[in-house]
């Protein structure tokens, strides 16, 4: 069935342009066919990196950026503080399967305005591409209760757990350990050398003070049940 146009919904407005990036080829065919789909949408271009993706929207630079977290080289939260840097004109969008939870917060405090996770489907990309088009940020219930907590002062778990010192990178590591991957698959996932995803775990048990490789699975398996609970 076609998906309900944003135009269909609000009436006739301008077009808006969108970038996507995404390292998985298929994600990328149906993110296009989807923008194609809709008739106040236009398909600006497409990358699998952040490097290329720079290059290319500084040439052109779109409305809207539609990036996932996961990429090759630099990471989609990188990639965002450079666009807020260079091009802050361009609005961006996270369309990752990493929990809303536990990025969507870095995500707004780099630079994004709004987060979808891939398991939620194109009705919630669209409904997001809107928010963010009319000037508002787009986040879950959950996440927007969660900042008012802590505006008013009531902190909740994962905002006084240690894990908020880890780097994006970090985060990201230390996310898969609690989804039982290994060091190479883990590699494989971030698209870095297994030496180099050793190096993260050892940080990650330095600064949250844990003394072993298993008491690191453990740590990453409660806090990751906790964090979608």
């Amino acid at each position: 069935m076609k998906h309900r146009s944003i135009s269909q919904a609000k009436g006739k407005v301008a077009r808006c342009s969108i970038f996507i990036v995404d390292d998985h080829p298929m994600t990328r065919f149906g993110l296009k066919k989807l923008i194609q789909s809709q008739d106040t949408l236009l398909l600006a271009g497409e990358s699998d990196n952040a490097e290329d993706t720079l290059e290319k929207v500084q040439k052109e630079p779109p409305d809207l950026l539609l990036v996932d977290l996961t990429l090759r080289g630099r990471s989609g939260l990188e990639l965002i503080k450079d666009l807020r840097r260079l091009l802050p004109e361009i609005e961006v969008l996270v369309f990752s399967m990493h929990e809303e939870s536990y990025y969507a917060e870095r995500v707004l405090r780099a630079g994004g305005r709004g987060y979808v996770m891939k398991s939620q489907g194109a009705e919630f990309l669209l409904e997001a591409i809107e928010t963010i088009r009319s000037g508002k940020v787009y986040v879950s219930n959950a996440v927007k209760n969660r900042f008012l907590d802590n505006m008013s002062g009531r902190q909740d778990k994962m905002s006084a757990s240690p894990v908020k010192h880890l780097t994006d990178r970090e985060l990201e590591v230390l996310a898969l350990v609690g989804k039982a991957f290994e060091s190479v698959d883990i590699a494989g996932e971030l698209n870095m050398s297994v030496k180099t995803v050793e190096a993260h775990r050892s940080s990650i048990r330095q600064k949250l003070n844990i003394r072993t490789r298993a008491e690191l699975v453990r740590f990453a398996v409660l806090w990751l049940t906790e964090a979608n609970s």
